[in-house]
């Protein structure tokens, strides 16, 4: 591989820049937050990006300490790729970045592609506004379902597909716009479950915090 450019300044930004500043890689660290996936996986759920950016971008991590990869072990006998702790540490950056980008969240283009686990982040920070506990929620869209762990500051998964593997404190109803709308701070989460906009079912203390809310 040739070597990464580098914009040579002595200036942390600029070296965050030199490590994850290329196309894709932080998307790809959006995708690895659900926790070890395949490359078949990420390739499925990053529309647009080649098979040779994929896998170069993946070395790339790898190279830098950003993300590993190993061999499942029998029956699976696949590889999957993970986030180092160093990998990570970005959480709170593809946070802050969500939140800063948030605004652009207008009407869908009819080119634009759409995860339901791609609301994952912007949720999560709603649910901690709103109070939630250490729970797993469950999120159900018309784009598909997920569930988020709203407690983890990203040491394990942040969040996964489909329904939680061994139940949920709560699980919400909204739709996309909804959750546009909670990602620019236009709408609380628990204004929304007020309003009839989203819906919470669930005994668990996060359920029970947002409809007395």
């Amino acid at each position: 591989m040739p070597p990464r450019r580098s914009y040579d300044q002595y200036c942390s930004a600029a070296r965050a820049l030199d490590a994850v500043g290329d196309r894709w890689t932080l998307l790809i660290v959006r995708e690895l937050l659900a926790g070890p996936r395949r490359y078949t996986d990420l390739h499925a759920d990053l529309p647009g990006v080649s098979t040779d950016v994929l896998a170069s971008r993946l070395r790339e991590m790898e190279q830098g300490g950003l993300a590993t990869r190993r061999r499942l072990p029998p029956p699976g006998a696949a590889y999957v790729y993970e986030l180092t702790p160093r990998g990570s540490g970005l959480l709170p950056v593809l946070e802050a970045l969500g939140a800063w980008g948030a605004g652009e969240l207008g009407e869908r283009r009819p080119t634009d592609a759409v995860r339901a686990h791609w609301f994952a982040l912007p949720l999560r920070r709603a649910l901690r506004e709103a109070g939630a506990g250490e729970e797993v929620v469950e999120v159900g869209l018309d784009e598909g379902e997920f569930h988020l762990y709203a407690g983890t500051d990203g040491q394990g998964p942040v969040y996964g597909d489909g329904p939680a593997p061994q139940g949920a404190g709560a699980r919400i109803v909204l739709d996309a716009l909804t959750c546009a709308a909670l990602g620019r701070g236009e709408l609380s989460l628990r204004d929304a479950v007020r309003d009839g906009r989203v819906e919470v079912t669930g005994e668990g203390t996060t359920a029970k915090a947002l409809r007395e809310g």
